[in-house]
């Protein structure tokens, strides 16, 4: 456990970058915030540093990504087909199945100690998908959870044609996270066809843009979200450019 709890937090948007890329980026910072926490085990509480924390938000090239819970066979396209879609395709090493990012698709990696917030993994899923309701209630979508299954869903109640607008997959080590969440805002949907997103066949997959029946302003719902995710997470945001 940190002595010194750290609430500040660095958020960069990196905009449209590749996802090996901006992997490669989590990895960097996550070895990073390691390397403080483990070195602090061996100092005296006074010598202690605070361990960095970072929120990342990004959007990606086509790309179909494969958490450690899921199946191959759940991209329903070969080499070739992902060639045609000019779709990249990674097996990585968050939980969750298979998903799909892309253009106008709003991707966030937290990478947190959580021993500067809270260490339970469940309330910090939770407390993502509350960053991501509240947002899409800003703009007149009722979004919500279904039970046993992660992300935040459009129809969640009644169930009736229940609708994922927004995928959840992270990892964590040490308390500290990485991976995190993917938005659905103007998003081309019709790649979700060629995969068995989240290893869920009978529901479907929305972005606002498809509910609202206009294209949204990116950059707006990322600073309503970033502050919404301040706010539930108590974050003091550190700007970086």
């Amino acid at each position: 456990m940190n002595t010194l709890i750290n609430r500040q937090v660095h958020f960069q948007d990196l905009g449209l970058i590749d996802y090996q890329e901006a992997w490669d980026y989590q990895e960097k910072l996550f070895a990073e915030t390691t390397a403080v926490k483990t070195g602090n085990r061996n100092l005296a509480s006074e010598q202690q540093i605070p361990t960095p924390n970072h929120l990342i938000f990004c959007q990606h090239p086509h790309v179909y990504t494969l958490g450690k819970s899921g199946k191959p066979d759940h991209l329903l396209l070969q080499e070739s087909g992902l060639e045609e879609k000019h779709a990249k395709y990674y097996k990585i090493n968050r939980g969750g199945d298979i998903t799909y990012h892309g253009p106008g698709q709003l991707v966030g990696y937290p990478i947190l100690d959580l021993d500067n917030f809270f260490t339970d993994i469940h309330r910090y899923m939770r407390t993502l998908e509350e960053g991501i309701i509240l947002t899409l209630a800003n703009y007149g979508i009722e979004a919500g959870r279904i039970e046993g299954l992660t992300g935040v869903w459009l129809d969640y109640v009644e169930q009736k044609n229940p609708r994922k607008i927004c995928a959840l997959g992270v990892k964590a080590s040490r308390w500290i996270t990485m991976h995190g969440f993917a938005l659905n805002v103007n998003t081309d949907l019709s790649y979700f066809g060629n995969i068995i997103p989240c290893g869920i066949q009978d529901k479907a997959v929305t972005s606002m843009s498809a509910e609202l029946g206009y294209d949204i302003d990116m950059d707006e719902v990322s600073n309503q979200l970033k502050n919404h995710l301040a706010a539930l997470f108590q974050m003091e945001l550190q700007v970086t450019v």
